[in-house]
């Protein structure tokens, strides 16, 4: 059943970072007639645009019913990790903020994957994509503050070094505070 598992949490991760990039999209004001955020757009609307006339629920720029349906997403993945490894199901307030904890590190792992991306988009690309561009609209915020205490140094950029490293001191802390169980998500 390894297999079946790595197939349901695989499928299951890419489908809740494109709900998480959609959200983060929308939060940072990224361009939206970007080609790449018309494909996540595009790649949730069915879904999303149906519960947001259900549920139409905002906090300033963050989309709560995209962020609760991919927490929804969370724990049905969770679920069914458990009903593929176990053959039942113990549902329970764990698996409600397991489904928390999934979902900050789905949200940790984009980030990483992202900011890797940029980094290998700027050292081949010159002339500066579309994905680029949102990635850029995306990251900055975070990189901008980083910037101002680490300077670029000799035309190195190691804010992305820095936010890497807090990244994994993040991950490190989460599993030192949950548990083994975090690196399991």
């Amino acid at each position: 059943m390894n297999s079946m598992s790595f197939l349901t949490s695989t499928l299951f991760d890419l489908y809740i970072m494109v709900i998480i990039l959609r959200i983060w999209l929308q939060a940072s004001h990224a361009d939206f007639y970007n080609p790449f955020s018309q494909f996540i757009v595009k790649s949730t609307q069915p879904v999303v645009g149906k519960l947001q006339k259900i549920i139409p629920f905002m906090i300033g720029n963050i989309d709560i019913t995209t962020t609760l349906f991919a927490y929804l997403l969370c724990v049905l993945k969770l679920m069914i990790l458990t009903i593929i490894s176990s053959s039942t199901i113990h549902f329970s307030s764990t698996l409600l903020l397991l489904g928390i904890a999934l979902f900050i590190k789905t949200a940790g792992s984009l980030l990483f994957w992202i900011l890797l991306i940029c980094t290998i988009l700027s050292w081949v690309n010159k002339n500066h994509g579309p994905i680029e561009h949102v990635f850029y609209q995306l990251t900055e915020p975070m990189l901008m503050p980083i910037r101002r205490i680490i300077p670029i140094i000799g035309g190195f950029d190691l804010s992305v070094l820095a936010l890497f490293i807090g990244l994994q001191f993040a991950n490190f802390f989460m599993g030192d505070i949950i548990g083994p169980i975090w690196y399991r998500l």
